[in-house]
């Protein structure tokens, strides 16, 4: 049968299809505490990117989920960017992901077996590329097509890295250049080339397994990584689950080739200016900053990079680490200070 896009089945894809921030506090605050149980050592208090349950002295469990809809048409590209971005939570915590299950819900009278099959197949490629199983899963028939993981992983419970252990002082690094919600944007206008296809989908299957030897680094105090939210969102939840503020040079943020042109022609992301909507009374931005730099710094990230905090005296040193490890676009972005919120510089 001819199939329709993939992107064409769904009103949104990837990241930007997550719950604005405000809509997300407003449903979480009715929820129940889990203070009562010990060994949880991170829950949802500072919106912060996985659970993580203290097995014992030397291990601790880090649990997590996410799923979107597509980003791109490729169903095994589809694939590889939704397993990378839900292995991504596990590193941030500074975890080794240990096992996948697969979620999936598609419309099965729309797609065929084939297509849905190349996307848990992409799905698998990279959990394979992490040393992770996909042990199992669930499926539904949906009207949108979904795929993601639940990814476990293992921790010491001493090398924990939350958003919440930023300290006045650091320095942050960001590890992957930001307008994957741009490019995606442009890619379902018929606006994206070859060239910045190959660059959004590289971009996007990079796993963050860097976290997981940063989170080795005495030095480094905290990590989170960057999607739907974007930038300043995870920066704002860094500064407020660590009570400090946070300062973020927009000239210095690293962005993907070609993004710049795209958002100054006027691509962008409806999420975009709903992250704005739900959390731009905690950013302070200059006066002179332009609309479209201010779009990039709000730009929802699919399986986007860490922001990691560390002490300036180790600041190059694990720049260094991380340009090593194959993330060649990371650069200092800016610091945590005294006080509270997010300002741009």
């Amino acid at each position: 049968m001819t199939e329709p896009r993939l992107t064409s089945l769904a009103h949104g894809g990837g990241c930007g299809c997550k719950l604005s921030p405000q809509v997300l506090r407003d449903i979480l605050s009715a929820m129940p505490q889990a203070a009562a149980f010990s060994d949880l050592m991170v829950g949802t208090e500072t919106s912060d990117d996985a659970a993580v349950w203290r097995l014992n002295d030397q291990q601790a469990l880090v649990a997590t989920t996410d799923f979107f809809m597509p980003v791109v048409d490729d169903p095994f590209d589809f694939g590889r960017i939704a397993a990378t971005n839900a292995l991504s939570d596990v590193y941030a915590m500074g975890g080794r992901p240990i096992l996948a299950l697969a979620l999936v819900g598609m419309p099965v009278n729309v797609l065929s077996a084939e297509t849905i099959g190349k996307i848990l197949a992409g799905g698998a490629s990279v959990c394979a590329e992490a040393g992770v199983p996909v042990a199992g899963g669930h499926s539904i028939d949906s009207v949108e097509p979904i795929y993601g993981l639940v990814a476990l992983g293992l921790v010491r419970p001493d090398r924990v890295r939350t958003n919440r252990m930023a300290r006045p002082g650091d320095v942050l690094i960001l590890t992957k250049p930001l307008g994957v919600g741009v490019m995606s944007a442009a890619y379902k206008q018929g606006l994206l080339d070859a060239e910045g296809y190959a660059a959004m989908v590289a971009s996007t299957t990079r796993l963050n397994r860097i976290g997981a030897d940063l989170a080795e680094v005495d030095a480094v105090h905290a990590l989170t990584d960057v999607t739907g939210f974007g930038l300043l969102g995870h920066a704002l939840e860094m500064a407020r689950g660590s009570g400090s503020g946070i300062q973020i040079d927009a000239g210095r943020v690293p962005l993907l080739a070609g993004v710049e042109a795209l958002v100054r022609d006027g691509v962008r992301t409806g999420a975009s200016s709903r992250n704005w909507a739900s959390y731009g009374e905690g950013v302070d931005l200059p006066a002179d900053l332009s609309d479209w730099r201010r779009d990039l710094l709000t730009d929802p990230q699919t399986s986007g990079g860490l922001l990691v905090s560390v002490a300036a005296d180790q600041a190059e040193a694990v720049l260094a680490q991380v340009r090593a490890a194959g993330f060649e676009a990371a650069a200092i972005v800016g610091r945590v200070t005294e006080g509270a919120g997010v300002q741009v510089a």
